[in-house]
């Protein structure tokens, strides 16, 4: 495995790779990797001929409120971890040559309407942080295909939107999301937890499978059913900032007729915010 960490390098790499009629899939993250992250370069590695890891650690999708600094960074461990997957290049940035020019004078991208809406009210200017990130990363890689969780499903949804407003020329996969053997959804943000705090965090996939029974059953007083959902999460020491039955393609409120939807949750344990979704079919 190749560690490169200038652009100029890793386009040489990619112009020769194209010389080659190589199929090129790309898997970016911030680092920290737990299975989740193994997992879509399992899927870039049946699909491609190489495939290209990035970490970076995006300041740009950080809020205000959220520590940078404190964001764990594991670079030796993700590189073994990399390296066992047979891993092609390790694209490691720095922050002065993504953002050269500072943050406050970076050129961003946005996707309205759906940056906005559910983890965009709450996180404002996350999904710009997200969209700018990746689509600066797409031109630098030039993949041919891009590998993606579904437990960030707005964000995949984000992204999804992006490169086909932009008309860029690569494939987005989405991949199911990896659980612990209790449900929780796999996540760098895990680790923040403490103990007890583990102990607890499967109730957000058990409220997700809560809701999808009933919805399933025939309920469809939305409203209430996320109320009761809720004030059973707060009542054992979380603090939920959303749950959301939305429809699972356009991600906006549900018609009757919707077939198609997902429950996506947020709630913060102590100071850990937790996200996961579950989508529902009712065809």
């Amino acid at each position: 495995m190749q560690t490169i960490s200038d652009i100029l390098s890793l386009r040489e790499q990619r112009r020769q790779w194209q010389l080659d009629g190589k199929v090129i899939g790309f898997v970016p993250t911030m680092g920290n990797l737990h299975d989740g992250h193994l997992e879509l370069v399992r899927c870039a590695r049946e699909h491609c001929d190489v495939v290209v890891v990035s970490i970076f650690v995006n300041p740009m999708q950080f809020g205000e409120n959220e520590d940078l600094d404190a964001y764990p960074r594991t670079l030796d461990e993700d590189k073994a971890k990399l390296r066992s997957l047979n891993v092609d290049v390790l694209f490691t940035p720095q922050a002065k040559d993504i953002y050269p020019r500072g943050l406050e004078q970076q050129t961003f991208v946005e996707v309205p309407g759906l940056s906005y809406m559910i983890c965009g009210a709450s996180q404002p200017g996350h999904f710009r942080g997200v969209a700018t990130i990746v689509c600066k990363l797409f031109n630098m890689v030039q993949p041919n295909h891009a590998f993606f969780g579904e437990k960030d499903f707005q964000q995949l949804q984000v992204i999804r939107t992006m490169v086909q407003d932009l008309s860029m020329n690569l494939t987005i996969h989405g991949v199911p999301t990896r659980r612990e053997a209790d449900g929780l959804a796999m996540s760098s943000r895990n680790g923040y937890l403490s103990a007890e705090q583990r102990q607890l965090a499967p109730k957000v996939y058990q409220t997700l499978t809560s809701i999808a029974e009933q919805i399933q059953l025939g309920r469809r007083d939305f409203d209430k059913l996320i109320a009761e959902h809720a004030a059973a999460l707060n009542s054992v020491g979380f603090k939920t900032d959303y749950i959301e039955i939305r429809s699972a393609t356009s991600l906006l409120k549900p018609g009757f007729e919707e077939l198609q939807l997902v429950i996506l949750i947020a709630a913060f344990l102590g100071k850990t915010r937790l996200i996961d979704n579950l989508p529902v079919s009712l065809s």
